[in-house]
């Protein structure tokens, strides 16, 4: 089948999550709840973070922007696998393919940037922790956030362009349950070398400079944290950097296990999965592990309760902190 033929039938047949019938229903609400629970925490975080003066710190700023690639990056996905699995209705248009590529592309490499960027904060609050703020300055830190973006967009924009102007032939079906570069590639019939070389290559380096950013900056915190002389102050320099680190070995693993295994170990379920929790699974863990744990996310959503829901005055402190920690502990569940 041609190009030609592939716009006759006016896209791409998705595979989907599972082909058996009677799975789609509890998967669909299952997936439903773990896209919901994203988009609250997510969307939560955001507007916290960006309304509360006392989250306006560099860690809480690049925060919201992992919030938000991951909520783009999960809305990407997470909407049409949610259309297919309830209506059974596995085409995807040409066009919206490759809109879907491009953002999906675009914001999973911007949260591996920002990231590493949260990580060199990390390493700047913990080892010089007097120059924070002149080092962490405004400028700097909207420098951080605009390089990832910048770059996303350039090496999605190249990806997609790349798939799409070229000719498709065969089988329209992809095997998998949303359009990702390395299903499409295998649907082209004309010469795949240099789109694969530029995915290997751009993928390499992304992986590698995150990487190394995150390790270096984890080996100084790290030497930094055995010289303190005060266990008190070890122990507060790991609870401020256990979450960030407990994100970032469940993405770069799920990332590595997807793409960095021998070819030969590859298998369609296996890759789904792993997919499954990079798209839409982390996404959902991220607010949590990082910040509804957190004193200071509790107290900002404590504050805005009472500033912004116009809570009576009679009800007592511990009340809203009460009440506050329900409305966290619903989201967590």
């Amino acid at each position: 089948m041609d190009k030609h033929n592939l716009t006759v039938l006016n896209g791409f047949i998705l595979l989907g999550v599972t082909d058996l019938l009677e799975l789609q229903a509890p998967l669909f609400g299952l997936f439903f709840i773990v896209y919901m629970v994203s988009l609250v925490g997510n969307l939560g975080l955001i507007i916290l973070t960006k309304i509360d003066s006392r989250l306006q710190t560099p860690m809480y700023f690049f925060l919201r922007h992992l919030a938000f690639s991951d909520l783009s990056c999960s809305t990407a996905v997470g909407p049409k696998m949610l259309v297919n699995l309830a209506v059974n209705q596995h085409i995807i248009s040409y066009n919206w393919c490759a809109i879907q590529l491009t953002f999906f592309s675009m914001f999973i490499t911007s949260e591996n940037l920002i990231l590493s960027a949260m990580a060199y904060d990390r390493y700047v609050a913990i080892c010089n922790p007097l120059l924070y703020r002149v080092i962490m300055s405004r400028r700097l830190c909207h420098l951080l956030v605009a390089i990832p973006y910048l770059y996303s967009v350039f090496l999605s924009l190249l990806t997609t362009i790349k798939i799409f102007i070229s000719s498709f032939c065969g089988s329209p079906v992809i095997r998998h349950f949303y359009c990702d570069s390395l299903p499409l590639i295998s649907l082209l019939c004309s010469d795949t070398r240099e789109i694969k070389l530029i995915i290997l290559v751009f993928a390499a380096f992304t992986l590698t400079y995150s990487l190394l950013i995150v390790l270096m900056s984890y080996i100084l915190i790290l030497v930094a944290i055995l010289r303190m002389n005060s266990a008190e102050g070890r122990h507060k320099a790991f609870s401020t950097c256990g979450s960030h680190l407990t994100v970032i070995v469940i993405f770069y693993g799920s990332l590595l296990f997807m793409y960095v295994r021998p070819k030969s170990r590859h298998s369609f379920d296996t890759d789904k999965m792993a997919s499954l929790f990079y798209t839409l699974v982390i996404p959902m863990l991220n607010p949590l592990i990082y910040s509804l744990r957190s004193k200071e996310v509790k107290n900002a959503l404590n504050r805005t309760i009472t500033n912004r829901w116009l809570i009576p005055a009679h009800i007592s402190d511990i009340n809203l902190y009460l009440i506050s920690n329900q409305i966290v502990a619903i989201l967590h569940v």
